[in-house]
């Protein structure tokens, strides 16, 4: 592990419940990043009054607090985790500087990113995009069947905790259908994509869930296929711990046609279908918040992958 001083300082905006659960995993498990600001708006909010009591500088005037910060010259990296509207200023602001920003908010400036799936693809882009939970669940499982078959049609439903979708979930529904499944069909290699989310409102709490079913030819290798997912869900794990399959994939015969081919005859294809769980690790969020604890480790994921590629090539 790097010392604090070789360490690269990063910056969180949002001081909300995903800023401040990704500064708390900042702090216990940067490899190569440190906290170097933590910038909200609210003096009074939850996050800024931790981040003090954790020596985290903390700035509460927004991104133009942090661009007359004597520290901000010494910010490499930046994760924003506001808004898509705010996100655009934010990345205007920032570019000149050449900082790396990790983009939490559905605004997709940059290329999607999963990284388990395609972090390598995308080390040296200025500003790379976290998709959606949904997304940073599912999109690896439909790229593990696509390592061993085409996939025709992927389908993910995400069912998350009412009490865990905030005010932002909540208003960017239909930005999370279309994003997630433009990042099926773009990050996960299947032709076509659907998303569909479920806000679920049992109490006590239910954690994340998600299902995953994938069109995939006939004569699909299945050992192949569930070898190849295993693989993948143990990717996923190296950093979201949470992260596990609910039971074993299933399969089944399928002879019906697309949407876009109702005319052309129908060809045997396989179902496959996957059950995931994912489990919050319950540093500040509650552990059945695993879809925001799975953005959280995916945007640290992603950007200990840069600094780490940035220290090589140095």
């Amino acid at each position: 592990m790097s010392s604090n001083e070789d360490k690269s300082a990063v910056a969180i905006i949002g001081s909300g419940n995903i800023g401040t659960d990704l500064m708390v995993k900042v702090l216990r498990y940067g490899k190569h990043l440190k906290m170097g600001a933590f910038v909200g708006i609210d003096p009074q909010s939850d996050g800024l009054k931790r981040a003090e009591r954790m020596g985290v500088p903390a700035i509460a005037t927004g991104i133009d607090g942090l661009l007359a910060d004597p520290s901000f010259p010494s910010i490499r990296y930046v994760f924003d985790a506001t808004s898509a509207g705010a996100h655009a200023r934010h990345e205007a602001l920032l570019r000149p500087h050449g900082i790396r920003v990790i983009d939490l908010t559905p605004a997709a400036i940059g290329p999607f990113v999963v990284p388990a799936v395609n972090i390598d693809q995308h080390l040296d882009s200025p500003n790379v995009n976290m998709v959606t939970c949904g997304g940073q669940a599912t999109i690896p499982m439909v790229a593990a069947m696509a390592r061993v078959a085409p996939v025709e049609y992927a389908e993910i439903v995400a069912s998350i905790s009412s009490r865990s979708a905030g005010p932002g979930t909540r208003a960017n529904i239909d930005e999370f259908t279309e994003t997630t499944a433009s990042a099926i069909v773009r990050v996960g290699g299947a032709r076509h994509g659907k998303a569909i989310i479920i806000l679920n409102p049992a109490e006590p709490p239910l954690i994340m869930r998600d299902t995953v079913y994938g069109l995939v030819p006939g004569g699909t290798n299945r050992e192949a296929m569930v070898e190849s997912i295993d693989h993948m869900v143990a990717t996923v794990k190296s950093y979201v711990p949470g992260y596990r399959l609910k039971q074993a994939v299933q399969f089944d015969e399928f002879n019906g046609r697309m949407p876009e081919e109702p005319d052309a005859p129908s060809v045997p294809r396989l179902k496959v279908s996957v059950f995931l769980e994912v489990e919050g690790a319950g540093h500040y969020l509650p552990s059945y918040a695993g879809n925001l604890d799975i953005m959280t480790s995916a945007a640290l994921a992603t950007a200990e992958r840069m600094a780490e590629r940035q220290l090589a090539v140095a």
